[in-house]
């Protein structure tokens, strides 16, 4: 891409996302992190180096602690009744994670295999299945009426249970592409996502003054955030992904589309109401790319099994708001009261 039309892309997309998030124009309401996506794809095939190394300092370091400060903003969003939930409403939740652990690493392993990916690639989509569901679901349930509340506890007990599930996911499916030990992506995963989870929930409850500060400025770092963090992805797999582009992103599509169909689906078929089968489906099909890059960076140590984190991430951006927008033009549901945690999720 030349320089011009990287620049002219990057700033387009960088325009429409201020748009979509403070302009009027509800058409453009809830693309602001799509668009953001985009300006920094165009960004980083444009200036890779902008997004590797800035005076001598290694910018993957800084993966895990972004990836830290999302989870605590998505602790900020949590009480302790969404937890609680679980045990006045189980059915929805407990179907919701169960097909969250079992459809997206079996089909991230699927979709690798039927698009010939192999080695690091491969790992890549299947530990990016292997992951909870990601943070900006509980938005898009919002934006496509669904049950919040719902999203936001499954949300939160997927990500409770990932320092167990994902690593034995990984080690079923993964295995036998490349050694994964099992302990130390635990205590990765406790560290990187448990741990500010807990602090992020800890000071809405015990801290509420400092909280409802924090909260005006979160979502947004949150989403710059994961722009950078794509960012430093796509910079340091450049040429491979360039090489493999195509695949990979036939792969992530199918991976993407497979959580949507088979998690609604999976939901209806057990009996649940139809919003809770969209939330189910959103759930399923947008996964915490963060934590996968994190995970691909910090235990895995490779920057190609991040492709697919990079890959997957704006695509389903694109294809959850695209979802949310049809089922909100086709619903007669009409969202939950302000005070319900969508007011937080959103």
């Amino acid at each position: 891409m030349s320089p011009l039309v990287g620049t002219f892309l990057a700033l387009a997309f960088a325009a429409l996302a201020a748009f979509a998030r403070w302009g009027r124009l509800r058409a453009l309401h809830g693309l602001g992190f799509t668009f953001a996506v985009f300006a920094t794809g165009a960004a980083t095939l444009t200036f890779p180096a902008a997004f590797i190394a800035w005076g001598g300092f290694e910018l993957k370091r800084a993966i895990v602690p972004l990836v830290q400060l999302i989870l605590f903003g998505m602790g900020m969003t949590l009480t302790f009744d969404d937890f609680a939930r679980v045990l006045r409403t189980p059915k929805a939740i407990l179907i919701g994670i169960a097909l969250q652990f079992l459809i997206m690493p079996l089909g991230g392993y699927l979709s690798a295999q039927a698009f010939g990916l192999r080695g690091e690639v491969a790992v890549g989509l299947i530990l990016i299945g292997s992951c909870p569901g990601g943070v900006s679901s509980n938005v898009i349930t919002y934006l496509a009426r669904g049950n919040v509340p719902l999203s936001v506890t499954m949300t939160a007990c997927s990500t409770v249970l990932s320092p167990l599930m994902t690593p034995l996911a990984m080690r079923l499916l993964a295995g036998a592409y490349v050694p994964i030990q099992v302990l130390p992506m635990m205590l990765s995963i406790v560290e990187m996502i448990i741990l500010p989870l807990a602090a992020g929930l800890l000071t809405y409850r015990y801290l509420p003054r400092l909280a409802a500060r924090l909260t005006r400025v979160l979502p947004l770092l949150a989403m710059l955030s994961i722009c950078v963090i794509i960012g430093i992805t796509i910079a340091l797999s450049r040429d491979e992904l360039l090489h493999v582009g195509l695949a990979l992103l036939g792969a992530s599509a199918v991976h993407n589309a497979l959580g949507y169909l088979l998690g609604y689906q999976g939901a209806r078929l057990a009996g649940l109401e139809p919003r809770d089968c969209r939330t189910v489906a959103l759930e399923v099909g947008i996964q915490n790319g963060g934590m996968a890059t994190g995970l691909a960076f910090n235990v895995l140590h490779s920057a190609q099994a991040a492709m697919a984190s990079a890959t997957l991430g704006p695509w389903s951006a694109v294809t959850s708001s695209a979802l949310a927008s049809w089922w909100r033009r086709n619903s007669d549901y009409t969202g939950v009261s302000p005070d319900q945690p969508a007011s937080r999720a959103s």
